[in-house]
């Protein structure tokens, strides 16, 4: 062969191996910056917000049906300090997530989803799940006290702690032989008595922070009332959705922990949630 075949045999291997290589390569269509970065027109990242005594293990069937209908889905740690360190971290967030946000939040949760959501426009839709949902100026304390109280707050019990510099306060804990009784009735004295063991505290701080902003005034809301619920009083609860002017509001025979003994029904709320955002 001479010099000007083996030229051009080399050159037609080569641009036979730039070809395969082509063929081989996918271009992404799109890249996720966030946890949820998605392109437009796909389906909304739904955050879930636990709230007191609890973690987010308490969303797991919940977070199983929304993946199976293709969601996708965090559900972060809520340190339970009180609402200014508990909504700034969670806004710190909701801002790394590409795309539109369904944001869902039980008890507690619900006063940090309603300040945490102020100002993100990618926030469509809150979802309260037997929750707190103060307005600005007032506190768990101040809204609560407008009806009687739940039985839960007499299954409390104060538990002194100690930073590391040198600061203190008081945790609050469920008693553990009161929790099944006060906050999780409808689940099995075995469930009730692992939920006692693994309890996260709430600073007792956090029952009186006021709500600096209220995000529920200015984005659609659906809610969900536990007509058994011993923890919130489920009249504040239909007060609140009522105050909201929410989208939706369903009441089911639940006890105060309904994301656990009814995980449908909480998810076919905020499926409802998810695909009304898609209709703005």
């Amino acid at each position: 062969m001479t010099v000007s075949g083996i030229l051009t045999s080399g050159k037609a291997r080569l641009a036979l191996g730039v070809s395969v290589l082509s063929a081989l390569t996918v271009t992404p269509t799109h890249a996720a910056d966030g946890l949820g970065g998605a392109p437009a027109g796909q389906k909304p990242t739904v955050v879930l917000v636990h709230g007191a005594f609890a973690d987010g293990s308490s969303w797991n069937a919940v977070v199983q049906r929304l993946q199976r209908d293709g969601y996708q889905v965090i559900a972060p740690p809520n340190t339970l300090r009180g609402i200014p360190q508990d909504s700034t971290y969670l806004n710190s967030l909701l801002k790394t997530i590409k795309g539109p946000i369904v944001l869902v939040g039980h008890s507690y949760a619900g006063e940090v989803i309603s300040q945490a959501a102020a100002g993100v426009d990618d926030v469509k839709a809150l979802v309260y799940i037997n929750a707190m949902m103060p307005d600005k100026g007032e506190s768990f304390a101040s809204l609560s006290g407008k009806f009687p109280k739940a039985p839960l707050t007499k299954a409390l019990r104060q538990v002194p702690f100690r930073n590391g510099d040198g600061t203190s306060g008081t945790d609050m804990y469920i008693q553990p032989d009161k929790l099944h009784a006060t906050f999780a009735q409808d689940l099995s004295q075995e469930q009730a008595s692992v939920m006692a063991s693994t309890q996260r505290p709430i600073a007792q701080s956090a029952f009186t922070d006021k709500l600096t902003q209220a995000a529920w005034r200015d984005k659609p809301v659906y809610v969900l009332v536990g007509k058994q619920d011993r923890a919130i009083n489920p009249s504040l609860e239909r007060y609140e959705a009522a105050r909201a002017h929410a989208r939706k509001t369903v009441e089911i025979n639940s006890s105060h922990v309904s994301l656990v003994s009814h995980p449908q029904a909480v998810t076919d709320l905020i499926l409802s949630a998810a695909h009304d955002s898609g209709r703005q």
